[in-house]
């Protein structure tokens, strides 16, 4: 075999729709043919001073690339044919399956079986006799799929029957309604004799006054001690009345003109003063809020 047979097949494959006959050996001889060019090629450049410009190599480094491209044109095109001789093939149409190589000759044989196989299938469907299969099918599927580690129920050997699993209510521990809530350690309420002995926490000062003490600071006074806050303005709960009758300290009726936020009185009270509230606090409070400009003393 040679550049110029192939090139011929090559030729005659294009002029006609049907498969030219070739030898059965027609590829393994076209490849022990491009591997001799292979090898001609390296000897003639193990030989030459420049491989890389010598004339020898360039002509076989075309002649290899020039086969490799029409033995490739050459299978696409056959491929195409044989494909359609096969599907002829399959539905019990005369074809002439002459000249094939072998390696065409193995896939006209797959071809045609796929075909036929697929054929039988797709009418099958269309006759509905597939429903059966579909429900065996399904059912192997679910017996795959039953879990191994799943018991069955167990028999009471008294009665028979299965026994029942014992329920989310016997099998779980007693868990009070704090643990479900994910609650820390229940809280120790401290006793009401020792209530006078410990220090309770101050709530955190909201705004500073211009000397750099926060207004809580700077409206506790000095004998102030931190407390609970529970009233908050004029309305808060526990509120008490702008004379001051009720715990015996002097009040002032004042107007908040500005946000100040919470502080804590003199009366160990908290307040939480916002614009326009009305509120009576204690006169050591009033001092710091009117010097800042965020009251305004109400006569």
């Amino acid at each position: 075999m040679d550049l110029d047979e192939i090139q011929s097949v090559q030729s005659r494959e294009r002029q006609t729709d049907s498969l030219q006959q070739l030898r059965d050996s027609f590829y393994e001889e076209a490849g022990e043919f491009v591997r001799a060019l292979r090898k001609e090629r390296e000897r003639v450049a193990a030989n030459a001073d420049d491989p890389f410009d010598a004339p020898e190599v360039n002509r076989l480094s075309d002649d290899i690339a020039t086969a490799e491209q029409t033995l490739e044109a050459i299978y696409e095109r056959r491929v195409g044919k044989l494909v359609k001789m096969a599907s002829m093939a399959a539905a019990d149409m005369p074809t002439e399956d002459g000249g094939l190589t072998t390696e065409e000759q193995d896939l006209f044989e797959t071809l045609v079986e796929a075909i036929e196989n697929n054929r039988t299938r797709v009418f099958d469907v269309l006759d509905g006799e597939t429903a059966d299969i579909g429900l065996d099918e399904t059912a192997g599927i679910e017996a795959s799929t039953d879990p191994a580690g799943s018991d069955p129920a167990e028999e009471d050997p008294e009665s028979g029957q299965p026994s029942k699993a014992p329920s989310q209510q016997e099998t779980q521990p007693d868990v009070s309604a704090a643990d479900l809530m994910g609650s820390p350690d229940p809280v120790q309420q401290d006793d009401p004799d020792d209530m006078s002995d410990k220090p309770v926490d101050t709530p955190p000062a909201t705004s500073a006054t211009s000397g750099g003490k926060t207004v809580d600071e700077a409206t506790r006074g000095d004998g102030g001690t931190p407390g609970h806050g529970g009233a908050s303005g004029s309305d808060g709960p526990g509120a008490v009345p702008a004379d001051g009758v009720a715990d015996g300290i002097d009040r002032t009726t004042v107007k908040i003109t500005d946000d100040v936020g919470e502080i804590l009185g003199i009366d160990d009270r908290a307040y939480d003063l916002a614009t326009d509230d009305v509120v009576a606090l204690p006169e050591t409070n009033v001092a710091p809020l009117l010097e800042q400009g965020v009251a305004k003393r109400l006569e």
